[in-house]
């Protein structure tokens, strides 16, 4: 049997870094890129001169804008996460199989994805359910991953193996989504007849690579960090460690003001994120420019940048402090959304991606640091202290999602929903000044 690696080992930091590499490659091509392009070209319907005729879409008896019906699947998926994610925490810090947890999600996400092969509009409620299934698998994983970062590496070392994490995920994205982008823009070369079979063999690509790579990671990390007998009680284990880390928060005024600013400013963060790439298909005017090659090129120019604005931002931490720089960064991010707001063309919409993705990377890896680093010392249920941050994250993206879309539906128009969305950073703005300094 392998020997287990001590706490703060370079291999095993870097084993949990690695998941990022691997599980990534969804964030990028089925959240951000190809699939929202592919749903884009499945349910509208343009005339000759690229004008739209029809965007609705009949599903369940009911005719459903495309938009609308992909932000309510989206927010299903993120409440069944955030409904079942405390509970299953609970059990895998209460019988040590963190990693049978991880890998559970891991292999239902990226199965999913494969399943998306298949989707078309005859097989509507099958693609969907893989949409949801994939989205539940992602972030079902995120929850035990995250949740091992306390256990896995020192204070001083998290913030910047967070940010190593966040970097390797979009290197290994990117290096994936370039391959699918050659085959769906040259699908002469490799013998296709169009764009769509290279396209949904992109959503088998994630699938196979995220169980792929993930291997590694699974090789090096600790199976959990306690032992328990499995009993009836566990059933119930997790509601008893939500009770009883809530009512720890009560007692750590820094932790429990950092959460509430954290789930304010993490709706609008995550909600501009999953809705990049449908605001761009459906508010800019291309021209003559194909339009999935620049969005492609906007999702590939915000990864790449992220990977810089997740270092320097650890390096601000570091010099002035990970409150101030969440600060500044949400201050950006406001500055950002009052730009998004007036583009019209291509050349605006690829400043704001790398604006985008300066600021991305930064204020994912940092927040998760932050949290990280603000957890009771020695804390040996810290899968249920993560819940409550992937929770919190969770519900903001259902409130999010939501808002964007009544916010469309009421003015016909999505740029009021990046408007709206400003609220949401000021507000978290004002939260980040009550958390106490000395982090």
């Amino acid at each position: 049997m392998r020997k287990q690696l001590p706490k703060g080992d370079q291999k095993l930091l870097n084993a949990w870094a690695f998941y990022d590499w691997a599980n990534s490659v969804y964030n990028l091509t089925i959240s951000s890129a190809v699939f929202p392009i592919f749903w884009g070209a499945l349910t509208i319907i343009r005339d000759d001169q690229d004008v739209i005729i029809s965007d609705t879409v009949h599903f369940l008896g009911y005719d459903f804008n495309n938009d609308s019906l992909i932000s309510y699947v989206t927010a299903l998926a993120f409440f069944i996460v955030s409904l079942i994610s405390p509970f299953l925490s609970g059990i895998a810090d209460y019988v040590g199989n963190k990693k049978s947890f991880l890998k559970f999600f891991c292999y239902l996400g990226a199965l999913s994805c494969i399943g998306l092969y298949w989707f078309s509009l005859e097989n509507l409620f099958f693609g969907l359910l893989c949409y949801l299934l994939g989205l539940i698998g992602f972030w079902g994983s995120i929850v035990f991953y995250n949740s091992y970062l306390p256990d896995i590496a020192h204070p001083n070392q998290q913030d910047s193996i967070s940010a190593k994490g966040y970097s390797l995920g979009y290197i290994g994205s990117v290096i994936l989504l370039i391959i699918n982008l050659i085959m769906i823009l040259k699908y002469d070369w490799f013998g296709f007849e169009s764009e769509g079979v290279p396209t949904r063999l992109s959503f088998l690509m994630v699938g196979v690579w995220w169980i792929g790579f993930s291997q590694y990671t699974y090789y090096y990390l600790p199976k959990g960090n306690t032992i328990n007998t499995l009993t009836r009680a566990v059933l119930f284990n997790g509601f008893k460690e939500l009770k009883d880390i809530w009512r720890a928060l009560q007692h750590n005024v820094k932790l429990k003001r950092y959460l509430g600013a954290f789930f304010v400013y993490s709706m609008a963060v995550q909600t501009i994120m999953l809705i990049a790439t449908y605001f761009g298909i459906e508010e800019l005017d291309w021209g003559t420019q194909n339009a999935t090659t620049g969005l492609i090129i906007s999702i590939l120019l915000i990864q790449l940048v992220a990977i810089a604005g997740a270092f320097l931002t650890s390096r601000a931490s570091t010099r002035y402090g990970n409150i101030k720089t969440l600060i500044v960064i949400n201050c950006i991010w406001i500055v950002i959304c009052i730009y998004a707001y007036t583009i019209t063309t291509p050349l605006q919409f690829y400043i704001a991606a790398a604006a985008v993705g300066m600021v991305m990377g930064g204020i994912q890896s940092l927040s998760r640091s932050t949290y990280s680093k603000l957890l009771p010392e020695n804390a040996v249920d810290t899968a249920s202290y993560f819940s409550f941050y992937d929770v919190s994250e969770k519900i903001g993206i259902v409130i999010g999602m939501f808002s964007y879309g009544l916010i469309a539906q009421i003015t016909g128009s999505v740029r009021y929903s990046i408007l709206f969305l400003i609220l949401f950073f000021i507000i978290g703005v004002i939260l980040l000044f009550r958390v106490p300094r000395n982090s």
